[in-house]
């Protein structure tokens, strides 16, 4: 790996580390600096997972005095986050760079549409569920279908899964503090299966995952450290001023380049 690249990658980590802790959408750092460095898309994205996974993990430990009290009523939920992390993976792997390659400027454009909506799409779920009490919601299979279909998408590629896992246990009747836990909870699962999957099947590059772990590392305290200080909205407007520069980057470069 040249010099230029290992500056890369230790900046996109502490950005996205940094952003994840004040706003989220390190995504938007850390996947395209990956690209950069010259990954194959697939494994770009497979390292990228693993990179996330820890934070996943801390995120479902801190939500269990909220998920304690669900008993039995997880099980389902959890073995939806397993299938459908697994398939995502799967098909991840399955498809291949050459169609990743293609999906890669709607993913995008997905998860920064998914970002730019969050507050908004936040308050009206708030104000849908505010008078709802906090007996949990039965499981139907539509419900269970929906949370399949945001785990698939999460093993695929992830940006924006936390939003969509939030919207999807809010509109099923969850108040907003347990749909939070229950999202941390699930997206712990589908990382955990897809980085699971991605190790086994040798598409995740160690080298740029242990620069990229560092400078999140380094950027996560200091995100912390600065979240009090620097206004939330000047933050979000700079992670989707980069979301949609990337966007219209990768369809520039997928399907007008020569």
């Amino acid at each position: 790996m040249s010099l230029p690249d290992l500056l890369l990658l230790a900046l996109a980590g502490f950005a996205a580390g940094g952003m994840n802790a004040l706003a989220g959408g390190g995504t938007f750092f850390s996947f395209p600096a990956l690209l950069a460095a010259g990954l194959p898309p697939v494994t770009a994205n497979a390292t990228n997972a693993v990179a996330l996974w820890p934070a996943s993990l801390a995120g479902a430990w801190a939500a269990r005095a909220s998920l304690r009290p669900l008993g039995r009523y997880l099980i389902p939920l959890l073995l939806a986050g397993l299938a459908g992390g697994l398939l995502g993976g799967l098909l991840l792997l399955a498809g291949g760079d050459d169609v990743f390659r293609v999906l890669i400027p709607w993913l995008l454009l997905a998860a920064t549409a998914l970002f730019a909506a969050s507050p908004w799409l936040g308050r009206w779920l708030a104000e849908r569920r505010k008078n709802k009490t906090s007996e949990h919601p039965p499981h139907t299979p539509l419900s269970l279908g929906a949370h399949i279909g945001v785990s698939i998408y999460g093993g695929y590629f992830g940006a924006g899964m936390g939003i969509l896992q939030l919207a999807a246990f809010s509109i099923e009747g969850h108040v907003l503090a347990r749909a939070n836990a229950l999202k941390n909870l699930i997206s712990a699962v589908i990382y955990s299966i897809a980085t699971l999957t991605f190790v086994i099947a040798g598409r995740v590059s160690w080298y740029e995952l242990a620069i990229l772990l560092t400078g999140a590392t380094l950027g996560g305290y200091a995100g912390g450290a600065l979240g009090e200080k620097l206004p939330p909205a000047l933050l979000r407007a700079f992670v989707i001023l980069v979301g949609s520069g990337m966007t219209l980057y990768y369809f520039w470069s997928t399907y007008f380049s020569a």
